[in-house]
């Protein structure tokens, strides 16, 4: 095979055909990659709205709910049982982590009770921030929120005047972390009508964001 001159005409070209099987190369990828990992995705979302829900034998499908201040919405899944409403799951986020956007989902019972939650997405600092997937659900001191109520407990870390202790050396996550969980009982409270003290809650949340 004869070697081409090496002009730059010659150079701009190689490059040109460099780039093009680059890009062919990146975009096959991608193609092969991104249904694999939407498909990961939606099970993990599935499977934490099952995990954070009281007992069950139906889910309705996700709404979307918008708050006043919010730029994204949020989705609330309605939970029954032999048709009785028994509480929902509402998939929340706070973009004030201490690596940015932090994706929560948040299970309440009848009464606005916190049944659990589950970590969907977060980049904080591994060793740190990134203890809240199990810190707020540990019994120890004043970490769990489990069984608290988004209408009558303070939904916040102690040095903020509220009744949870925060992630050691994490502040800034731990306030990200619950204000998702403020936001989640807030679109709870507006879906479900039979919950004391939703107004309070919602007014906090117009005056903090």
């Amino acid at each position: 095979m004869a070697k081409l001159e090496s002009t730059f005409k010659n150079m701009v070209l190689v490059l040109s055909l460099i780039t093009l099987v680059a890009a062919v190369a990146l975009g096959s990828v991608y193609n092969l990659t991104k249904e694999p990992i939407e498909a990961s995705k939606r099970a993990k979302q599935e499977n934490a709205i099952k995990e954070v829900l009281p007992q069950h034998d139906k889910i309705e499908d996700g709404e979307l709910v918008n708050l006043n201040g919010m730029t994204d919405p949020f989705t609330i899944y309605k939970a029954y049982l032999n048709e009785e409403f028994v509480g929902a799951a509402v998939q929340t986020y706070s973009k004030n982590g201490f690596s940015g956007e932090i994706k929560v989902m948040v299970g309440f019972d009848s009464k606005g009770n916190i049944v659990n939650y589950s970590i969907l997405e977060q980049k904080e600092t591994p060793g740190l921030g990134t203890k809240m997937v199990d810190w707020f659900k540990t019994d120890k001191g004043k970490q769990n929120i489990c069984g608290l109520n988004g209408g009558t407990n303070t939904l916040k870390v102690t040095k903020s005047g509220g009744e949870i202790d925060a992630i050691t050396a994490a502040t800034i996550s731990s306030n990200a972390f619950l204000e998702s969980v403020r936001m989640a009982y807030s679109v709870y409270s507006e879906k479900y009508d039979g919950l004391s003290g939703a107004t309070n809650v919602n007014n906090e949340l117009s005056q903090t964001n």
